[in-house]
């Protein structure tokens, strides 16, 4: 399994992120609403902070159309398996950096050598034009599941209508009413500057276990799920419901790597030398003004 091949991070670091920028001074928040935006606000460094898609991103080959899936669970699994341009299926996992091309399932790497966004793509669900969305850096993912305040009280594993997954928290978050979270590191999970862990190896998807009504109270309340989907790999689909790969816009020095976020039912961590062909999720987000 590719993301879990440590031995790759000795391969180097991650490039440099084209995409972070530093603003001259203090924003003002903006009020701005797109479909299918979540109201939960997320810090990704100074002065800097995102909301989230409804949920992964969706493609489908026959009519060339992206979507935000309908719920912060659903995942497409098999569906997966066989890709072509003229697909009639919706697919979920990309090749890392195919905003232009998202039925690729090359494994030649320099068919992966430039990271498109999918971002740059209209959403038909998220506003339907161009450039509203983006992908988050591998260091704006680690400020915001490992570094902004509170990040270690604002995480953890759960499962949400049968699908495994991770919870985020926003930023000022305040817990519903009859609701009920667990963060990771209240329940045997360590935390280091870019992973929480088990060592124990419990399943911890079962620290916050939702029906749809009861997870409906909390993403109202601004929290976002991340569904182990899987990837699609040498052998098809594997690991769906029991892992999950999100990939970073960030390149690894070697050609043939990109950076991602991972997670199992005891870890959840960055990686950074994860194979570009490996069909992987894409959870995008709208900049705050």
């Amino acid at each position: 399994m590719a993301a879990l091949c440590l031995a790759c991070l000795m391969l180097g670091s991650c490039e440099k992120e084209s995409n972070e920028v530093t603003p001259d001074s203090t924003p003002q928040e903006s009020t701005e609403t797109i479909a299918g935006m979540l109201p939960g606000k997320f810090s990704i460094g100074e002065n800097r902070k995102i909301q989230f898609s409804q949920g992964n991103l969706q493609y489908l080959g026959e009519t060339k159309t992206w979507r935000f899936a309908e719920h912060q669970f659903d995942c497409l699994g098999s569906a997966n398996n066989y890709i072509s341009e003229g697909n009639i299926d919706w697919i979920d996992l990309f090749g890392w950096g195919t905003g232009d091309n998202p039925t690729n399932a090359s494994k030649s790497y320099s068919d992966y050598s430039v990271f498109i966004d999918w971002g740059v793509n209209k959403i038909s669900n998220g506003g339907n034009k161009e450039n509203l969305w983006r992908t988050l850096s591998r260091s704006e993912w680690i400020y915001l599941c490992f570094t902004r305040k509170n990040a270690e009280k604002l995480f953890g594993l759960g499962r949400i209508n049968e699908i495994n997954g991770v919870i985020l928290l926003p930023d000022n978050w305040i817990i519903p009413a009859d609701a009920a979270f667990l963060a990771g590191t209240s329940v045997d999970m360590d935390k280091s500057e870019t992973a929480y862990f088990d060592n124990k190896k419990g399943n911890h998807f079962y620290d916050n276990v939702y029906t749809i009504e009861e997870w409906s109270v909390m993403e109202k309340a601004g929290a976002v799920f991340l569904p182990a989907a899987g990837e699609r790999g040498n052998k098809g689909i594997i690991y769906y419901n029991e892992n999950g790969y999100y990939w970073t816009s960030t390149p690894h020095n070697s050609d043939s790597y990109a950076c991602e976020i991972f997670f199992y039912k005891s870890y959840f961590s960055e990686e950074s030398g994860v194979d570009r062909s490996w069909g992987q999720s894409v959870r995008l987000v709208h900049d705050i003004k």
